[in-house]
C-alpha cells in the first residue's frame, strides 16, 4: 500500500528530490578492489602532476568538482555532480519558485534539447517548444556543458537578460530568443469548465502540493458542474516532477491496483506504490492529453490510467524517461544525482527511450487564421443576424458562466486536440444515452 509519509522523495525528472539511505552510498559493486586502488593510484598520481606542474595554481576544489562531473558524465544523461549551490537551488525548485526562464532540458544525443517550457514563464511566452536544441547560451557553446551547467547559465536575478540559440525543426537557419529572467512561481494545476458537465485540469509540473491542489480543482468542478459528465487532464509539455505526487494522482482515479513500481540493483532501489479506496468516487469519463514534453511523472499517471483502463489517452507519443534519479546529500553541502532504478507501468512496461503510446494519436495542428479570429467557416446566414430580429425571451441566468464559456470557446478554437478529446467525452456520453428501441 502507498504510504503518504514517505521518508523520501524520488525523483523522476530533474527538478525533484530524495534523500537516500546511506547505504545507498556503501553499496557493493562487482568491481575487483585492487583495480579499484589501481585506478585511483593513477588518479592521484595525475592530481599532483597537474597541482606540481600547470601553468597557473588550480583551486584543489575545482579539480576535483571537475573530475566528479566528468565521471558522472559517462554514465546517463541524468547523472550528474551538484556543488553546493547548485544543491541548494533543487531544494528551491522542488517547492516550485525559483529564478530563471522557466524551461526543462535533457540531454538527447549528446544535445542540449528542449523538454518542454512551462506554463505562463519567460521562455513559453517567447515561443521555446519542446524539441527545440539549444545551442548557445549567450555566447558560448553547450557542447560541452553539463545540465547542471546550463541550468546554473539559464538561472539568473529577475530582469537579468539571457540570450538562447536553438536549431528547430523546419527552420532553415538558428533561431536566437532574447529572454528577460523572472521569478518563476510555478502553479502547478489550472482548472476549468468547457462546457456544462465537461471539465478540464491542467497538471503542468509535479511539485509538492500538486495532488492536494488536484483535490481542491476536482471538488469545485464537481460543484460547479452536478453532475460532471467528463474531465480531461492535461499532461501536455509536462515535464514532471515528484514521484510521491504522481502516485497520489493516480490514486484519485483509482480504487485499487498497482500504480508503479521501481525496480534497481539493490532492494532498497525496489518499490511497489498500490492505489486506495477513495472517500469521494471519481467514476466520470477521462481523456489525459499527452504530447512528446509529456515526461516523468506525468508518464507514470498515463502509464496507470492506461493500464488500468481508467482513461483514454490522446496525443502524440510521450517523451520516455524511465528511469529514477536519487540525490544523494554529501558531506560538503554538495550531492550526487543518480540514476539508481527503472520504473514501470502496472502490466510492467517500460517506457525508459520508448514513452506512452496515445489510444488515440492526434497531432496537434496549427490554427488557420479563421480559428484564430474564432469564426466558423461553416457558419451561415440565421435568425440572429437578422436586422430588427426579436431576441429570445429568456436571458441568460448567469453572465458570468456565459462569459466563461465564450472564453472556453476561444480556447478550444485554438487547440484541436483538446476540441478531440471534448467531443470524444460527449459523444460518449450521447451512446451511452442511446437504447435500443
Amino acid at each position: 500500500m502507498f504510504k503518504k509519509n514517505l521518508k523520501i522523495l524520488v525523483l523522476v525528472t530533474g527538478f525533484a528530490l530524495m534523500l537516500a539511505a546511506w547505504s545507498t552510498l556503501t553499496a557493493k559493486t562487482n568491481t575487483d578492489d585492487s583495480d579499484v586502488y589501481q585506478y585511483l593510484r593513477l588518479f592521484s598520481n595525475v592530481l599532483n602532476i597537474v597541482q606540481d606542474n600547470y601553468v597557473e595554481t588550480v583551486d584543489p576544489q575545482k579539480l576535483m568538482h571537475g573530475a566528479i562531473n566528468g565521471m558522472l558524465r559517462e554514465l546517463d544523461p541524468h547523472s550528474s555532480f551538484m556543488s553546493p549551490e547548485e544543491y541548494k537551488e533543487l531544494q528551491v525548485e522542488t517547492r516550485g519558485r525559483f529564478g530563471g526562464l522557466g524551461i526543462e532540458i535533457s540531454m538527447r544525443e549528446g544535445v542540449l534539447t528542449v523538454v518542454a517550457p512551462l506554463d505562463g514563464t519567460p521562455a513559453d511566452r517567447a515561443g521555446i517548444l519542446a524539441g527545440d536544441q539549444i545551442i548557445k547560451i549567450d555566447d558560448q557553446p553547450t557542447l560541452d556543458m553539463t545540465l547542471t551547467e546550463a541550468v546554473q547559465k539559464m538561472r539568473g536575478p529577475k530582469g537579468t537578460e539571457v540570450t538562447l540559440t536553438i536549431i528547430r525543426k523546419g527552420e532553415p537557419k538558428p533561431l536566437e530568443f532574447d529572454l528577460v529572467r523572472d521569478t518563476i512561481s510555478v502553479q502547478s494545476v489550472r482548472f476549468r469548465t468547457l462546457e456544462p458537465g465537461y471539465a478540464y485540469v491542467r497538471i503542468s509540473t509535479f511539485q509538492s502540493g500538486t495532488a492536494n491542489d488536484l483535490r481542491k480543482a476536482l471538488n469545485e468542478l464537481e460543484t460547479v458542474n452536478d453532475p460532471l459528465h467528463g474531465l480531461i487532464l492535461d499532461l501536455r509539455s509536462d515535464p514532471g516532477g515528484l514521484l510521491d505526487q504522481a502516485v497520489e494522482v493516480a490514486d484519485e482515479f483509482l480504487n485499487q491496483g498497482l500504480i508503479v513500481y521501481t525496480g534497481g540493483r539493490l532492494e532498497s532501489q525496489k518499490m511497489r506504490f498500490e492505489a486506495t479506496k477513495n472517500t469521494k468516487p471519481r467514476d466520470y469519463p477521462i481523456v489525459v492529453l499527452v504530447n512528446s514534453g509529456s515526461a516523468s511523472a506525468s508518464e507514470i499517471v498515463a502509464g496507470a490510467l492506461q493500464d488500468h483502463n481508467r482513461a483514454i489517452i490522446m496525443g502524440e507519443p510521450t517523451f520516455g524517461k524511465g528511469s529514477v534519479q536519487t540525490v544523494i546529500p554529501l558531506a560538503d553541502g554538495s550531492a550526487l544525482r543518480l540514476t539508481t532504478s527503472l520504473y514501470y507501468t502496472p502490466s510492467g512496461r517500460s517506457i525508459q527511450a520508448k514513452g506512452i503510446e496515445p489510444d488515440i494519436l492526434v497531432a496537434f495542428e496549427i490554427p488557420s487564421q479563421e480559428e484564430e479570429d474564432f469564426v466558423d467557416p461553416l457558419r451561415r446566414l440565421r435568425e440572429i443576424d437578422l436586422p430588427r430580429h426579436m431576441e429570445n425571451a429568456r436571458p441568460s441566468e448567469d453572465p458570468k458562466m456565459d462569459a466563461a464559456m465564450e472564453e472556453a470557446r476561444k480556447i478550444l478554437a485554438q487547440d484541436n486536440q483538446l476540441r478531440r478529446a471534448l467531443d470524444l467525452l460527449k459523444g460518449y456520453r450521447i451512446m451511452d444515452n442511446v437504447r435500443v428501441r
